[in-house]
């Protein structure tokens, strides 16, 4: 069996992983790469480390553009197999692979105008298009969680519950490669979610393991809150709100978003922060929240009971769910406080980037993370403090105040990294550390090292190809 890091090796976006066995070939999720525009176009475009039409199955772990993004192209480029997904990350690809395309064909089409108006000659173009989407999709086959699938010869797989977002897995191969000798379980944990989530079930522990491929996003890194915090939003809402400004949130349409409204609605309902009208400016974030209500078996306890005594869980008076480009336009007019959630999460496209455009220059309004943002990212630039950022070009200062709130971080931070590694049972006798910075994955595997040291732990290398017996 051999293993080769295609993707988030080195970096959190793009996760690719090739797995060899008995000459057959596994990728372990599809997803674009995101960064400097012409780098991310650059790596998404073509496919550096393996054919496609070679492929044989993927294996998708959830439905984030940086795990699943680049599946049409994928397919475009001749992939004829499987992808085997939970349900609901199939329903949640279903709306985000199309969305995708559409944003890269809106994108495109903004930029392009404008640089004709400057004179220049190089257009963007895009790297699939909605039809590709609805190809990929044609190809999903739905595995339930712990459901055991043959996915090509020597290959069982099953999913268990990641915690991360909806539909979110555990990716584990139980793997008889005849040809190798490999005869084991290799577990990739895909992202890790924190555990004690206002919606979603705490990732679940893996038993007898051999090998390990594990997301190492916040290695080195606590969060500042615990998962369940709530006291800095309050505050910094409230402080926002005594500006009389709007609150402009760029979230991941799926989870962020959702888990924003429950909370949001939960402090109004309490009286812990004035009511005020809220915004879901984003298609996607609208058709996603539909989404979960379909998918009861992803809730925790409290959330299950609420949505079966027939209430919704992610509506509430106040709030507004924006569809149309012209409402979203309307929004971006007015000058009355408002909190406003609008993806893209790392502001890299969609309807955030003109809310930004027209707010990120006003003292009285507030900018506030509640995510991961990768690096070179616009959202990375912005929450980092640079005083100056490029909106679709153009150079805008930044006035608003920036906050950032990490307890609705969707990742596990380095104790709850160390925890879940300790949580999984079996050898672990080889790890390899992805989807991570540098400086993260070497502080991880770091600490893992001393913490277990008959754990074989390193991080992966892009392009890097192991052996594994």
């Amino acid at each position: 069996m051999h293993i080769k890091f295609c993707g988030a090796a080195g970096t959190t976006t793009g996760s690719q992983h090739l797995i060899t066995v008995n000459g057959k070939k596994v990728l372990l999720d599809c997803g674009l790469f995101q960064g400097r525009r012409y780098d991310a176009l650059e790596r998404n475009r073509e496919f550096k480390f393996f054919n496609p039409a070679e492929i044989d199955a993927v294996v998708l772990s959830h439905a984030h553009i940086d795990h699943s993004g680049n599946l049409p192209n994928l397919v475009k480029q001749g992939f004829t197999g499987n992808i085997y997904s939970t349900h609901a990350t199939h329903d949640l690809c279903q709306i985000m692979l199309r969305d995708s395309a559409k944003i890269q064909e809106y994108d495109a089409e903004y930029i392009n105008r404008k640089r004709k108006k400057r004179g220049e000659t190089e257009m963007v173009e895009v790297t699939y298009t909605q039809r590709d989407a609805e190809q990929a999709m044609r190809q999903f086959v739905n595995v339930g969680y712990n459901r055991p699938m043959p996915i090509v010869d020597g290959v069982m797989m099953h999913f268990r519950d990641a915690g991360h977002i909806l539909g979110s897995a555990q990716v584990v191969l139980d793997i008889d490669d005849k040809e190798d000798g490999a005869k084991g379980r290799l577990l990739f944990s895909g992202d890790v979610g924190r555990g004690e989530n206002e919606l979603l079930n705490d990732p679940v522990a893996v038993e007898n393991v051999d090998w390990m491929i594990m997301e190492s996003t916040y290695g080195g890194r606590e969060h500042e809150l615990p998962a369940s915090g709530r006291d800095v939003l309050t505050n910094v809402l409230r402080k926002a709100m005594d500006r009389g400004g709007k609150v402009i949130i760029p979230a991941f349409a799926v989870e962020r978003t959702q888990q924003l409204l429950y909370v949001l609605n939960d402090l109004m309902q309490k009286g812990e922060i004035p009511e005020i009208p809220v915004f879901v400016d984003s298609p996607l974030a609208v058709n996603a929240t539909e989404i979960f209500r379909l998918h009861p078996e992803c809730f925790n306890q409290e959330v299950y009971e609420f949505l079966f005594e027939h209430r919704n869980p992610f509506g509430f008076d106040g709030l507004t769910l924006i569809r149309s480009v012209e409402k979203s336009k309307e929004l971006n007019n007015s000058d009355k406080p408002a909190i406003i959630i609008s993806a893209s999460g790392m502001c890299e496209a969609g309807r955030i980037l003109h809310h930004l455009k027209n707010g990120i220059g006003e003292g009285k309004n507030t900018v506030l993370f509640v995510g991961y943002c990768a690096e070179n990212t616009l959202g990375r630039k912005i929450r980092d403090g640079d005083p100056k950022v490029n909106i679709f070009g153009v150079p805008y200062v930044v006035r608003a105040d920036v906050q950032a709130v990490d307890s609705f971080s969707g990742h596990a931070d380095h104790s709850e990294l160390m925890d879940y590694f300790g949580a999984t049972s079996g050898s672990k006798k080889r790890v390899w550390l992805v989807h991570g910075e540098s400086s993260r994955s070497e502080a991880l595997r770091d600490a893992l090292r001393k913490a277990h040291p008959d754990s074989d732990v390193n991080v992966a290398v892009l392009g890097e190809q192991v052996r594994v017996r």
